[in-house]
């Protein structure tokens, strides 16, 4: 099923909450005004200023470090739309996506549940990843959600069980990485943040 056409980048804003329903369709047809929205539950809200040198550093970190999965994985890094309903249209910091599952990937972003999702926390961002959009994903089934917290310097990390995520580990930055849902994943959390040359939120 193909739900619109491709979105161009957009630019982020402080956060606000627009009356719903809005679908995809109406997503996909709104003007560039320079800013980036996502849907939960048929609700537009405006995302939070761009993110921090810290948030982007992190991103970047993981990104590269996933790389080791690529012969099984796709990864995919923000912005890009994660469709999960008609009316639920969110964009992850990084998704990964199995190669038996691609055809999930359309031009204009993933109709479907991700395999990984992971969200890099920020002050403006915190209580919605942890919170609105960790609900969001595990109603639609995302099997396994990462929340990166770079003040802290841990990773959350969670598993799916029925339509709520558990807490399978919490990761401090000396522990490897590792997961039984994705095992070409390992690597050292220190070695995520001491690659990044800038400090603070």
């Amino acid at each position: 099923m193909d739900w619109g056409s491709e979105m161009e980048e957009k630019r982020d804003e402080e956060p606000i909450v627009r009356e719903g329903p809005v679908t995809y369709d109406d997503y996909a047809a709104m003007p560039d005004d320079g800013n980036r929205y996502e849907i939960i539950d048929g609700v537009l809200e405006m995302m939070s200023p761009g993110p921090m040198a810290i948030h982007q550093g992190v991103s970047r970190e993981l990104f590269l470090v996933l790389q080791s999965c690529r012969s099984k994985y796709e990864i995919y890094y923000a912005p890009f739309d994660v469709i999960l309903s008609r009316t639920t249209v969110l964009q992850p910091d990084i998704i990964m996506i199995h190669h038996s599952r691609l055809d999930i990937v359309k031009k204009h972003g993933v109709e479907g549940a991700p395999d990984l999702v992971i969200e890099i926390l920020s002050p403006s961002t915190r209580k919605r990843d942890k919170v609105v959009k960790a609900a969001a994903y595990a109603k639609h089934k995302v099997p396994e959600y990462w929340l990166v917290d770079p003040e802290a310097r841990t990773l959350e990390q969670y598993w799916l069980d029925g339509e709520r995520y558990d807490l399978k580990e919490l990761y401090e930055e000396g522990d490897r990485i590792s997961s039984d849902k994705l095992p070409c994943v390992s690597f050292k959390l220190k070695d995520i943040f001491d690659n990044i040359r800038v400090t603070g939120m």
